[in-house]
């Protein structure tokens, strides 16, 4: 990561950040002439939780920089996709639904994960001037069951969702040691090639399903935007899980979706959204190269 370029800076001492001492957190209330940009991509953006996490973030280490959020129509991505890489002060796109394939599809260079995957949910600009793409996804997700108390080692997982998201999970997880991987979709040829690709590398382990295995599994994960609305269908009827199975779902806004809401009603243990989120600050910390100036 020493090859990223360190976003320029300004401490409170001599530029527009400032402190606030009444809430004892510091905040970024001013962008300056010195403001390095970063943009999540997204569509819709009203559900996107990494500016508020990552601002904060920016502000706590002295960086002068803002992550704002961008509406990108699926037919738009490319051409806003290769405006913003011709912006000179912006360093790094977050990427969220329904995008992460396509933007993998249009960086320079792809991590092993993006690769695996097919999918990224970050790019950031090299020395060279290049676009790498990385996933966190898959790692933020299992980060965030471990330190909810679910590690996923040993376990039997039905995953519902073969996009974007879907698929960095499906790869994390069985880098995790998962016993057992379902994944399903509707999307057949999606499907089909993204458990071909991730049984080249675990072996015996993945499968594609017609539909997940609820009565003999651990954890079982929404991978799909099923949530965003409230009426939405579930992606997955809960009441057919055996009882102690941890229901997980990727979606942030609304924070308890129709999904985590009947799961616990039938006695479930469920995971919320915002767990994956948190679990991939470090990581962007380390991508992005943020620390304190």
């Amino acid at each position: 990561m020493t090859d990223t370029p360190q976003p320029a800076a300004d401490t409170a001492n001599g530029s527009d950040t400032a402190t606030d001492t009444t809430a004892g957190a510091p905040r970024q209330t001013l962008v300056t002439g010195n403001t390095r940009l970063y943009a999540v991509l997204g569509d819709p953006v009203g559900q996107v939780q990494s500016p508020g996490l990552l601002n904060p973030l920016f502000a706590r280490l002295g960086i002068d920089a803002v992550l704002v959020p961008v509406h990108v129509h699926p037919g738009d991505l490319e051409s806003v996709v290769r405006g913003l890489q011709r912006v000179g002060n912006l360093d790094g796109l977050f990427v969220t639904v329904p995008h992460k394939t396509a933007a993998a599809r249009l960086a320079d260079r792809r991590s092993p994960t993006v690769e695996i995957t097919g999918s990224a949910n970050a790019l950031r600009r090299e020395s060279d001037g290049a676009w790498l793409a990385e996933n966190f996804d898959g790692s933020g997700f299992v980060t965030g069951l471990v330190r909810a108390g679910h590690p996923p080692k040993g376990a039997r997982v039905a995953l519902v969702g073969a996009g974007g998201a879907g698929s960095a999970i499906a790869a994390a997880l069985l880098d995790a040691g998962v016993d057992r991987l379902t994944v399903t979709d509707p999307d057949t040829p999606r499907l089909t090639a993204l458990v071909d690709r991730l049984a080249a590398h675990w072996p015996g382990r993945v499968r594609a399903g017609g539909r997940p295995p609820l009565e003999d599994t651990d954890i079982a994960v929404n991978a799909t935007p099923l949530g965003l609305r409230p009426d939405d269908p579930l992606p997955f009827p809960p009441h057919r899980l055996r009882p102690g199975t941890v229901v997980a779902d990727i979606i942030m806004k609304p924070r308890d979706t129709r999904l985590l809401r009947e799961a616990a009603a039938h006695g479930l243990p469920v995971h919320h959204g915002s767990h994956m989120l948190t679990g991939q600050v470090d990581s962007y910390r380390a991508f992005f190269a943020l620390r304190t100036p």
